[in-house]
């Protein structure tokens, strides 16, 4: 009997094994054994081509004293923040509305999800049409004539719209997965005390969500400092670097100026920021989320 038992148990093992092994081998290629190798090239000089040259913090130095990091960085920070605003707040709303008694609301949520799932090549074209200074929509529209991704002041706005844009139906599904599972009889009885529908969902509806909105907070900010593809589609980081990021600039100096040690660093710092921001969250995720316990 005792042998049986054994012999399951290690075919039990072996499937396991075998089951897991993919997942790990491709995370042990993939991921770890690049972020290992990139951490280590952040303290050298290489262009690909000639050998690695050791220059400990050189790359780190460059960087904080660059000028053009600090305005990317800022411009990163900036985009990064209105993203996350915006696509917090507005698909908040948009989830409250769907969630109530409205007609057409299964074609709504096909509408604003959509734009999540269409390619960003397609997006970006779309949207450059929309911003074109000479016949595009937006400026038809408007009644204006502004150069949306050809100005400093206006580049910048123009990709936080098509963000946002992009990301409400995702978030809007998030939150409609929230509402399901709040109590509506805590609802039903602000009602009852008469509190009418501004009060319940400032008061009720977003502290009993609150574990949702600091969750779609955290993967919004998260991914907001990891665009790259927006702003390689759209801008390549003009005009005067008024769109460039930090993502941005790490394509730029690995695969355009071949300064892998200097891009490798630029990760490294990323990753410092987003580690920093995500732990910050966290911390302060008590006064954050309704009824958080420790």
């Amino acid at each position: 009997m005792k042998i049986k038992t054994s012999h399951r148990f290690n075919n039990q093992n072996f499937a396991i094994t075998l089951f897991l092994a993919p997942a790990v081998i491709g995370t042990l290629i993939f991921i770890l054994i690049p972020t290992i190798a990139s951490f280590g090239l952040s303290f050298t000089q290489w262009d690909l081509l000639n050998d690695i040259k050791f220059v400990g913090l050189d790359n780190y130095k460059e960087i904080f004293t660059d000028k053009v990091f600090i305005k990317i960085l800022i411009n990163t920070i900036v985009y990064s923040f209105s993203v996350t605003i915006l696509g917090v707040i507005i698909p908040l709303i948009l989830a409250s509305i769907l969630n109530s008694k409205i007609r057409f609301k299964e074609f709504y949520k096909t509408a604003y999800f959509i734009p999540f799932i269409t390619p960003m090549i397609v997006s970006a074209i779309v949207w450059e049409w929309i911003f074109d200074p000479n016949i595009g929509c937006l400026n038809s529209f408007l009644h204006l004539h502004i150069n949306w991704l050809y100005d400093t002041n206006f580049a910048m706005p123009a990709l936080i719209i098509v963000s946002v844009w992009k990301l409400i139906g995702y978030n809007i599904i998030i939150f409609l997965a929230g509402f399901s599972g709040l109590n509506t009889e805590l609802l039903e009885a602000s009602k009852i005390d008469g509190a009418n529908s501004i009060q319940t969902f400032c008061k009720i509806t977003v502290p009993l969500l609150s574990p949702t909105v600091f969750f779609v907070i955290i993967i919004t900010a998260i991914s907001s400092f990891q665009v790259f593809d927006l702003i390689y589609l759209m801008t390549q980081g003009g005009p005067l670097d008024s769109t460039n990021v930090i993502v941005y600039a790490i394509y730029k100096n690995a695969f355009e100026y071949f300064r892998i040690g200097k891009a490798s660093a630029l990760a490294y710092v990323l990753f410092i920021i987003i580690f920093t921001l995500t732990a910050l969250q966290w911390h302060f995720r008590k006064k954050m989320v309704y009824l958080e316990n420790d």
